[in-house]
């Protein structure tokens, strides 16, 4: 379960990193299609169609931030309780609520909270790495403790 553990938080800081190429990918997207004279307003959002390959990159920030991300947070909390990991619940516990945080900060739609949910993701990308790196190798005296117990 420690395994578990750590390759859950490892794979939740590579989300974080993802999501901010993703959401880098679409606005130099923007910036190019603009730059070639068109004009980004209400009718592309509403638009079926997808105005430039890059809007991909919001896509996939969207189900990252809105599902994936979230999942995987409340998935490490749960391997925490088994994983037997000092501090481990504790830092399981400060990446889900900063992925809390991050979603609140992301669906606000307020343009001055955005600067806050970009400050926000390296602390959740700092916290998960902690996470995975506070699991230790298992020694002979940790097996030797649990089995007498």
């Amino acid at each position: 379960m420690r395994t578990v553990y750590k390759i859950t938080a490892y794979v939740i800081a590579a989300e974080v990193a993802i999501q901010a190429m993703a959401i880098v990918l679409t606005f130099t997207g923007l910036g190019k299609w603009i730059n070639e004279g068109n004009v980004f307003d209400r009718s592309v959002m509403e638009s079926e169609e997808l105005p430039f390959p890059e809007i991909i990159g919001i896509i996939v920030h969207g189900i990252n931030g809105g599902l994936v991300i979230p999942v995987l947070a409340l998935l490490l909390l749960i391997f925490s309780f088994f994983a037997r990991i000092p501090g481990g619940v504790k830092f399981a516990a400060l990446v889900l609520g900063l992925v809390a945080v991050q979603a609140t900060l992301g669906y606000a739609h307020v343009p001055w909270l955005g600067a806050l949910h970009g400050l926000n993701a390296m602390l959740l990308f700092t916290a998960a790495l902690h996470a995975a790196r506070r699991v230790r190798p298992v020694t002979a005296a940790d097996t030797a403790a649990t089995t007498s117990v």
